[in-house]
């Protein structure tokens, strides 16, 4: 089985961490989710074995999470998020990879490849619980409200993941916890709602989602968990019928991170897609 290699590089002057594993001739590329703590290794550990069997694997810390800088742009937010994994992918000289996104990487992602043209060397996208109309509902409350301690992170385990074994197991969370407690790392999630005091109120969740995916030039593969407390019924539904090479697979039992939670089926099914992608049996 490959080894998992934590590395960093310099982007801009911003140290950017990353893990890689795998030397095939095709590159994947995989964006982590948002939540309190998130990095890579949270959102894709189950997946990165399985996938850099055959190809070579990048996972990159977003700027401002894991191992990468602190850094938050107040007047740009996510747009600078976009423009650091741009200039990570050409320092990296990643010119032709297939995508794949998790929760908030998937729907920057999805944002991306709908652009006329788009500034990443994308083949292919596959996206677990990304894009669509983001509600602000209890659920989504739950991780907002997030204090930095162990009961809050088990309470968010809980809204994120179906399954309650994931919330029962102790050193899961503590492992969660442990990475929101990184120097800035709380501080560079929950920035992203600060406000000052002449602007409206404003909100990142239950607004309109604007994304152009009729504009998608590449294949797309969605999948969705049954059981998501943090999206809509159907939303993936309309996202595939938006995309014009699209395909879609629910999980049925599963929650929002159900690339971890049904990963061996998970894995299966987007190594058979990318099989598709690049023609080969």
């Amino acid at each position: 089985m490959p080894n998992i290699r934590t590395r960093h590089v310099l982007v801009d002057g911003i140290r950017t961490q990353y893990l890689e594993a795998g030397d095939g001739e095709e590159t994947i590329v995989l964006l982590h989710g948002g939540a309190f703590g998130e990095d890579a290794w949270l959102s894709w550990e189950p997946n990165i074995p399985a996938l850099s069997e055959r190809y070579r694997v990048v996972a990159p810390d977003w700027l401002g999470f894991g191992g990468t800088d602190k850094v938050r742009d107040f007047v740009s937010g996510a747009g600078r998020m976009i423009d650091h994994m741009t200039q990570f992918l050409r320092v990296m000289c990643i010119e032709n990879a297939h995508f794949g996104g998790l929760s908030m990487g998937g729907t920057m992602l999805l944002k991306v490849a709908a652009l006329g043209k788009p500034a990443w060397p994308i083949r292919s996208v596959f996206v677990a619980s990304g894009g669509g109309f983001i509600p602000a509902n209890d659920a989504r409350q739950v991780l907002l409200d997030y204090d930095q301690t162990i009961d809050k992170m088990r309470q968010l385990v809980t809204v994120a993941y179906a399954d309650p074994k994931f919330a029962e197991d102790d050193e899961f969370v503590k492992l969660r916890w442990e990475k929101s407690l990184v120097p800035g790392a709380w501080e560079a999630s929950a920035s992203a709602r600060f406000k000052a005091p002449a602007t409206p109120p404003r909100s990142e969740f239950g607004l309109p989602d604007d994304t152009p995916y009729e504009q998608i030039s590449v294949p797309v593969l969605y999948t969705a968990g049954g059981k998501d407390q943090l999206r809509e019924p159907g939303y993936a539904t309309e996202l595939a019928k938006r995309t014009p090479d699209a395909r879609l697979v629910e999980f049925p039992e599963c929650g929002h991170v159900l690339n971890v939670e049904s990963a061996d089926e998970w894995n299966k099914l987007v190594l058979g897609f990318l099989s598709d992608v690049s023609g080969s049996a």
